[in-house]
């Protein structure tokens, strides 16, 4: 098979926005940007990513690698965080707060600029709150009708199309309830199969998937949503709760870290459609729905516990653009 140099030859092209579709060891300049980068493969690699500013566990987040939101979380004994934190790939930066500041927030969102962050609770109060991100300011918009769960899983790419699962009532035994957003109201749908709080959830409003929480116990239940119904699937190989996780499909998501028994706070396995392969471990080890966005081919995950870490880790797998620096 003939290589990119032999096909194309070695002079760097110059292009005002990057190939949707590079390969590998192409090289090009982005005159718009005035960088120069290339197409290089990953494969099931962890790096390190820029810090938070604000150490936190128990956050809502989502997103891309590289334009990602982080809100709300817990720091110590406070459970009421309302900071954002916006990322571009390389930092994050401070930006406008949540009108409510809670913990363990479900959220749907494709990058930083359109985000809904749904319930969450802080210490023994429990919140129904759905606010709006349009990319500098968060806006309160319609309650989830279910009052008070907490713990929720989400899934969607959008602000105005969220599936949210799972929690609990109250602090009551976890629930099963499932709920649809349009962009303007709330619906009641099938609820899941089976009843937990802190699960993990990928994919879309119409094709999500909701995988691990605790019940209890500590479940490896997958369950698959259609747009109408959840049909219980593969289990994972580690039960797990309080996990993160990211996909923008149903069938293809990861799942990272978490609170099982044993232990699986850096453990990390790959969903393809069918099934669970255990994958590349974290480098830091982290439980308590620190926040994960992204695609299961490039993807992140910041915060968490132990000591309200703000560590972020990237996760890359596939051809992709990075720019070439110096120094």
């Amino acid at each position: 098979m003939a290589t990119y140099k032999e096909i194309i030859g070695t002079n760097v092209e110059t292009r005002s926005s990057d190939p949707s579709n590079p390969v590998e060891g192409q090289v090009w300049y982005n005159s718009t940007t005035g960088a120069l980068k290339g197409a290089v493969i990953f494969t099931n690699t962890w790096s390190t990513g820029g810090n938070l500013n604000t150490a936190r566990y128990f956050s809502g987040g989502k997103g891309s690698q590289t334009s990602a939101l982080v809100f709300g979380g817990a720091v110590g004994g406070s459970e009421n965080k309302a900071e954002t934190e916006s990322y571009n790939g390389t930092t994050w930066t401070e930006t406008s707060n949540l009108n409510t500041g809670r913990s363990a927030i479900a959220a749907s969102g494709v990058d930083n600029t359109s985000i809904a962050a749904v319930d969450g609770f802080q210490a023994a109060t429990y919140y129904s709150n759905v606010e709006l991100w349009n990319g500098s300011s968060w806006t309160e918009t319609t309650d989830t009708n279910t009052t008070n769960i907490a713990a929720r899983g989400g899934a969607g790419v959008s602000s105005t199309s969220t599936l949210v699962f799972g929690g609990s009532i109250n602090g009551a035994p976890p629930t099963a309830v499932t709920e649809s957003w349009n962009g303007s109201s709330w619906t009641e749908v099938n609820d899941l199969n089976v009843a937990r709080r802190f699960p993990g959830g990928a994919g879309t409003a119409t094709a999500a998937l909701a995988f691990g929480g605790n019940q209890p116990p500590v479940q490896a239940d997958t369950e698959l949503w259609n747009g109408s119904s959840w049909t219980e699937v593969a289990n994972m190989n580690s039960a797990r709760t309080r996990s993160m996780s990211f996909g923008t499909a149903n069938t293809a998501a990861l799942v990272a870290g978490g609170e099982g028994n044993p232990s699986v706070a850096g453990l990390v396995e790959v969903w393809n459609g069918s099934s669970w392969s255990e994958t590349t471990d974290m480098t830091t080890p982290r439980t308590n729905t620190a926040t994960g966005a992204g695609s299961t081919t490039a993807g992140l995950v910041a915060g968490g516990n132990p000591s309200s870490t703000a560590a972020t880790e990237e996760w890359n797998n596939g051809v992709l653009t990075k720019t070439f620096t110096t120094s």
